[in-house]
């Protein structure tokens, strides 16, 4: 009798322990088991006990995926909670607070703002101290890549809406995007999961394209929408799927692993030529001093991540001063040209010639001053950024390039 009493004593311990073990993995709060246990259900079992386990996306993009798309819709009630557990993955105070910056713009000031009282509420809770502007150097965006979008904007915003126009390419653009609080990457994915959120597939393209640009993979990309569909609805992420879909196919992209995607291109992808002279437009003048022209852009698709133009510069004509993270090469293809870095000599520059700059040299290149001169660059993406520009190259420091012709 007393092996019995002790086996059932056991026994009950035991299933007390798993009854205990089922209720601390409970995420949703006893009155969704009360109102709608199916609910209660699929929100432990699948949605927290499934999906935000899933390895494709890490839990610190889960959570900039799911505050996105809650600030995105307006659903304040549930923001708190998500700022939490997006703290503890890792997500910093100032990284919140761009996250619900850069929807403003996407989503709205109002949601903007009700997400900034909720997100308060959080930050006091956990003695967050008052998130100040960083001070690091700002994300310089691609210039040839940002000369064809700008002609875009002018081409097709301007003669309806001039002020829209100003603002997207002085304000969105050149200036937001450009903070250095979220990185290139992480501001595509909360811009992407905000236009699915709130039923926008329209301008998932150029998105989607710039998200992988900037460093986010296609599974990742894939992995986000599925993620958004427990958060916005699957309206909205079925929408979005067809349009990703032809991202994808028109980049030669596939959601499998940079391994397997490299073993198969050379029997499913087609050779990329982009022809000479193609889509011409003017060298940015924040990046450019004189008459420059940027054609034949072109971009690599994944695992690579080279991309390059081919840049015509009038006598006189140069960038201002600028690094990359990787480096960057120069083929020289006609004219006269001058290159320096910082505290070196100018290096005269001719056809058939190939410069190599080392990543994070401080440098400039351009036409001489009598002769125009032009060469096609190439560099890799670091984390989806190519260049960091700085100040130009002051009419004295170009000048020194006449000494040696």
């Amino acid at each position: 009798m007393k092996n019995i009493a002790a086996t059932i004593a056991i026994s009950t311990l035991a299933a007390t322990g798993v009854e205990a073990q089922d209720e601390r993995r409970r995420v949703a709060p006893p009155a969704v088991y009360d109102v709608a246990p199916g609910l209660g259900h699929f929100t432990d079992g699948v949605l927290f006990g499934e999906v935000w386990e899933r390895t494709e996306l890490k839990p610190r993009d889960r959570s900039l995926v799911t505050v996105s798309a809650i600030v995105s819709t307006g659903k304040t009630a549930q923001i708190g909670g998500h700022v939490r557990r997006a703290l503890d993955n890792g997500v910093t105070p100032a990284e919140i607070g761009e996250l619900i910056t850069q929807l403003a713009f996407y989503s709205g000031w109002p949601n903007a703002i009700s997400a900034v009282m909720e997100t308060k509420k959080v930050f006091d809770e956990r003695n967050v101290a008052p998130v100040a502007n960083s001070e690091a150097a700002r994300i310089e965006l691609e210039a040839a890549a940002e000369a064809v979008r700008t002609a875009t904007v002018n081409a097709s915003v301007a003669p309806t809406a001039e002020a829209l126009a100003d603002l997207t390419n002085r304000v969105l653009f050149g200036d937001l995007w450009q903070r250095p609080d979220l990185s290139a990457r992480d501001r595509s994915l909360v811009t992407m999961t905000a236009l699915v959120a709130i039923g926008q597939p329209e301008q998932l393209p150029f998105h989607a394209n710039r998200a992988m640009d900037n460093g986010l993979t296609a599974a990742e990309a894939s992995e986000a929408i599925t993620h958004v569909a427990f958060y916005a609805g699957w309206p909205r992420a079925m929408s979005a799927v067809p349009v990703l879909k032809g991202v994808f196919e028109k980049r030669g992209t596939a959601t499998q692993t940079a391994s397997a995607q490299t073993a198969s291109q050379g029997a499913s992808m087609d050779l990329q030529v982009t022809r000479a002279n193609t889509n011409p437009v003017p060298g940015p003048a924040d990046y450019f001093t004189g008459e420059v022209r940027v054609s034949a852009n072109y971009k690599s698709t994944e695992p690579a991540r080279v991309g390059g133009a081919t840049v015509a510069f009038n006598a006189g004509a140069r960038t201002a001063w600028h690094t990359h993270p990787l480096g960057q090469t120069l083929f020289i293809v006609s004219g006269k040209g001058w290159v320096q870095k910082e505290g070196g000599p100018v290096e005269t520059v001719g056809p058939g010639d190939v410069v190599w700059i080392p990543p994070h040299v401080k440098h400039w290149h351009g036409a001489s001053a009598d002769e125009a001169m032009s060469h096609f660059a190439i560099a890799e993406a670091q984390d989806g950024s190519v260049v960091t520009w700085m100040e130009k190259v002051s009419d004295e420091d170009y000048g020194k390039g006449r000494a040696i012709d």
